[in-house]
């Protein structure tokens, strides 16, 4: 492989990573000021937690060598030995570092639906067991050989477009979220308005970094390809971003007569979310269109939770796992060549709707059992009197803003 494509590799692998502060930058000035140490060590406790996991044994699993196959068996390199030592190990170590951030920030994300009343430790339960139980085994499915990679030969029809995580990150991360909302139940006054962003400039730098590095998250691969893709898939990421960004500014100003930076920077999040799968698959011009009906009815989608009454605090349902299912089913009439619309037929949906809520299924399923139970033995949820004093003192012993007085 040449340098200029490792170089690229290792570059993307750092954007990928970066991401997740980015989420902590994110979701830290969306919550109350009391909560924002809280919400930011949330996605810290899944990058160093999950980073280890991956290492020892989640790198071993996201592959498999059939698509009956659940899951890869987690010791048969137990630690990367092995890999380290191969003619190619170098390589292979890259490669497997640049799975590693996908699987840090998809549980980072999990984190925004619990804000304001989760354990920290119960947290790093949940996010271990979910990633070992839930995202290694669905990389395996979808980038790893597993069956919804093999989904299309099976069915004697195209096969499922999923370039960089519509399903294994988005949907996955949102059903688990709409899961843990449910088993943790409301916050104290739960009602729209409940709580406003403490720090706005806060969340304009995590968005802002969030799709800084987003061009590693969907043209990272290409190192892998020769970066035969790497212009259709920056340009698609570029443009869905900025229309769903000018989409869900224009719904908040016909819905609340004022358009928001909060607004903008959530728009920008439901656009890079609803192009994650389809990034090398469509024109620029159907990128465009993805992205503004991403925002607009991301905007919509998020008011979803007062109207049905769960609390996913940091509107992770409305944005990751409604864009992830917008973004991966649109593929289904737009997908260059295979797309109902570009030349295909219904094919390409098909395979397109039965990954995405396969996979919907199977990670709010495991995440509700898995929360529900740690909720019953230790403890999920922190007591309402902690919650209103000030999770960030009562869990972690710090405050956000430590003014001194004179």
């Amino acid at each position: 492989m040449d340098t200029g494509s490792i170089a690229w590799g290792l570059t993307a692998t750092a954007l990928v990573l970066f991401m997740t502060p980015g989420v902590a930058f994110f979701y830290g000035g969306l919550v109350k000021a009391k909560s924002v140490i809280s919400m930011m060590m949330m996605s810290f406790g899944a990058l160093g937690l999950i980073s280890v996991l991956w290492i020892l044994y989640g790198f071993n699993m996201s592959a498999v060598g059939s698509p009956t196959q659940f899951a890869g068996n987690p010791f048969s390199d137990f630690g990367l030995g092995q890999l380290a030592m191969g003619e190619t190990g170098s390589i292979d170590l890259l490669g497997a570092t640049y799975g590693a951030t996908f699987a840090i920030i998809t549980v980072a994300l999990i984190s925004g639906a619990v804000a304001d009343r989760a354990k920290f430790g119960s947290w790093m339960i949940f996010a271990g067991v979910w990633a070992t139980l839930v995202y290694f085994p669905v990389a395996a499915w979808v980038w790893g050989g597993g069956w919804i990679m093999k989904l299309g030969e099976t069915l004697s029809l195209p096969g499922v477009i999923d370039y960089a995580g519509g399903t294994a990150v988005h949907i996955n991360a949102g059903a688990a979220a709409l899961a843990l909302a449910l088993v943790l139940g409301k916050r104290v006054g739960f009602q729209k308005g409940i709580t406003k962003p403490h720090n706005v400039p806060l969340v304009l730098i995590g968005a802002s970094i969030l799709w800084f590095g987003w061009f590693g998250f969907n043209a990272g691969a290409e190192w892998l390809n020769g970066l035969a893709n790497v212009g259709i898939i920056v340009v698609n990421t570029l443009g869905a971003t900025a229309a769903a960004i000018l989409a869900w500014m224009l719904v908040e100003k016909f819905k609340d007569g004022k358009a928001t930076s909060v607004g903008a920077a959530s728009g920008a999040v439901a656009g890079l979310v609803a192009i994650t799968p389809a990034c090398a698959n469509l024109e620029p011009g159907w990128a465009l269109l993805l992205g503004a009906v991403a925002g607009a009815v991301c905007a919509l989608a998020v008011e979803l939770k007062f109207k049905l009454g769960f609390d996913d605090s940091l509107d992770v349902v409305g944005i990751h796992l409604v864009g992830g299912i917008i973004g991966t089913l649109y593929l289904g009439f737009f997908a260059i060549g295979t797309g109902l619309f570009t030349g295909g037929d219904l094919g390409q949906l098909a395979v397109q709707a039965i990954a995405a809520f396969s996979v919907l299924v199977y990670s709010f399923v495991i995440a509700y059992l898995l929360g529900f139970a740690i909720e019953k033995t230790i403890g999920f949820r922190i007591k309402n009197e902690d919650e209103l004093a000030g999770i960030d003192t009562s869990v972690h012993g710090e405050e956000g803003y430590a003014l001194e007085r004179v």
